[in-house]
């Protein structure tokens, strides 16, 4: 029987982050990194991705990055092209890259609509399609598309207006679930972990202004800390998780039972 420490060993394995600079992304590409995996991490600004990547490699870790809009065809064939040439394969993808955009529905601009539904649907199908594609070759693959409770549950009251995210979040909990399911057979899993609200740059303003409402809402009565997310990413990519595929996580201290 496989030892414990063996079951959430990454050694050897070679992940591909998207939106992997700062915030959850980089916390959980962290993860990845100390149980043994190797990063390529995105990001669409260099003044994000540069301190990144340094910061990764002071701590001994195996990093290299590069520049990517996620809702860019040709540059997330790049992207995925540059990983396999710097590390021969991809063994896990962790779409993590999303964008949001506040305004009832009723005035959403179709602009800002579609620049949603773009990076946080669109862009994580063309790097499961990127990726996939090489882990078929291989017959493996462990992908991980960050979604949210905002997939699963309407907003509260109070202001807080994301129907394009919600709108995306929820596509990408059916594409985890189609993609498992097609990918099986290729022994390639594909889950979902669904974070409610944790501090970020994303969540920084609607915090600001009705972090006492939300908390509310939470069982425990908080908000997630930082640390909360790279362990379940941990989880996902490796053999622990063995038998899991299109599932999705929720990692939100309760906010969804109640």
């Amino acid at each position: 029987m496989t030892e414990l420490k063996q079951l959430f060993d990454l050694t050897g394995q070679v992940a591909l982050v998207t939106g992997g600079s700062r915030g959850l992304g980089a916390e959980m590409a962290e993860g990845l990194a100390e149980a043994g995996a190797s990063l390529m991490l995105l990001a669409r600004r260099e003044q994000w991705l540069a301190p990144a990547i340094e910061g990764m490699k002071q701590r001994g870790f195996h990093c290299e990055g590069a520049l990517c809009d996620v809702a860019n065809p040709a540059a997330v064939a790049d992207a995925v092209g540059q990983t396999v040439a710097r590390y021969g394969k991809i063994d896990i993808l962790l779409n993590n890259a999303g964008v949001t955009w506040g305004a009832p529905a009723e005035d959403m601009p179709l602009e800002k609509w579609q620049s949603v539904i773009d990076v946080n649907l669109t862009g994580a199908f063309l790097f499961a399609q990127a990726c996939g594609r090489e882990m078929i070759k291989r017959k493996y693959g462990r992908i991980i598309n960050v979604a949210s409770v905002a997939g699963l549950i309407s907003s509260m009251p109070g202001g807080i207006h994301y129907a394009s995210y919600a709108a995306s979040k929820a596509g990408l909990l059916g594409l985890t679930r189609e993609l498992a399911a097609q990918w099986a057979p290729h022994n390639i899993r594909v889950n979902a972990i669904a974070p409610g609200f944790f501090p970020s740059r994303m969540t920084e303003k609607v915090l600001e202004a009705a972090l006492p409402y939300i908390q509310s809402g939470i069982p425990m009565g908080r908000v997630g800390n930082a640390g909360e997310l790279k362990g379940v990413a941990v989880f996902l990519a490796a053999p622990a998780s063995g038998y899991i595929t299109g599932q999705t996580i929720i990692v939100d201290g309760g906010a969804t039972i109640v």
